[in-house]
């Protein structure tokens, strides 16, 4: 026993050797605080989840180190069929194939007469440097994080996380034990297929969405094996998938393969935020890729680092009101 945990099925401990900020890395899977399949909690992060390729369940606890300025180990244990699976590919879930020593390199101050991208306003290298332990996720599971995506296409935050609840909760399985209470597995696209037209109204999701998440349930098995494509490749075949855009598809691969320069383009708000961040002014999706455009190949990564940046954002503009269909 592991204090009130069984023994895992599977386990090990990263030694990474950079720093690794467990919560911070991994809390861009979790979709609210109530999200049944991904849970940060006091003894670490929670994840329950099928394996890609053969569909064996596992839940998964990623313990964080000791601190999240240095490096340390970081404790991985599993239980179910997937677990060994799962601790092998926990280096790729926690981002340590992204090597951000060239991006801190940029952010070192440079001597005069030495070229270099555009220096970053202050709120945000300070960022970086507060946050050395921030990695970029690959789940490598294309389908389930199309599927949350999908769920906030033009809907409120609110919305997105009621369907995400009702989806799962609803369609989803148990999860290995000892999963926390309330943790399920996401439901498989045979699943997805099989929820009657009637129902997506009960559970607050726009007929678009239902749609879409349709069209990705029968192509799972093809949108599966994007996850062994480039980042960008895969981006560009995710459109393909009526329903899917390029937002849709840059949300998607920024988890599903830890994306250093997708960013998503037509988002609400992401614009603005970049703008005001970086100059102070707003500006749009094409404003927003030039004052990117000097750190390219890294440009997700000063996203993440703005969002980070405490630097705050002015409200314009109506708010986005939720279209309720439970009771029509």
């Amino acid at each position: 026993m592991l204090g009130s945990l069984p023994a895992p099925d599977a386990t090990l401990v990263l030694e990474p050797g950079v720093p690794v900020d467990v919560p911070l890395t991994l809390g861009v899977l979790q979709r609210g605080h109530a999200d049944p399949t991904v849970q940060s909690r006091p003894d670490g992060v929670w994840l329950c989840y099928r394996v890609p390729g053969s569909g064996d369940p596992v839940t998964v606890l990623v313990r964080p180190a000791p601190s999240a300025l240095v490096p340390g180990p970081v404790p991985v244990l599993a239980w179910g069929p997937g677990a060994r699976a799962a601790v092998a590919d926990a280096h790729r879930l926690l981002g340590l194939d992204d090597d951000w020593s060239a991006f801190d390199a940029l952010l070192a101050p440079r001597s005069a007469g030495v070229s270099g991208p555009a220096v970053l306003p202050h709120a945000v290298a300070q960022a970086r440097r507060a946050n050395p332990g921030l990695r970029l996720p690959a789940t490598g599971r294309m389908v389930d994080q199309l599927l949350t995506v999908v769920l906030e296409q033009k809907v409120t935050h609110d919305q997105a996380r009621s369907g995400w609840r009702w989806l799962v909760r609803g369609f989803g399985e148990a999860a290995p034990a000892p999963a926390p209470p309330g943790m399920l597995l996401p439901p498989t696209a045979h699943a997805v297929r099989r929820i009657p037209s009637w129902a997506w109204h009960a559970g607050w999701v726009q007929p678009a969405q239902s749609r879409a998440m349709l069209r990705v349930a029968e192509r799972a098995s093809a949108l599966e094996r994007l996850a062994g494509l480039p980042a960008g490749v895969a981006a560009q075949m995710l459109t393909a998938v009526p329903g899917v855009g390029v937002w849709t598809a840059a949300e998607t691969v920024q988890r599903t393969h830890g994306a250093t320069d997708t960013v998503a383009v037509g988002d609400y708000h992401l614009a603005h935020q970049v703008g005001e961040a970086l100059t102070g002014r707003r500006t749009d999706d094409a404003g927003m890729l030039r004052l990117l455009e000097p750190w390219a190949g890294h440009r997700q990564r000063v996203v993440r680092l703005i969002g980070l940046s405490g630097v705050r954002f002015s409200r314009f503009g109506p708010r986005l009101a939720p279209a309720d269909h439970r009771r029509r």
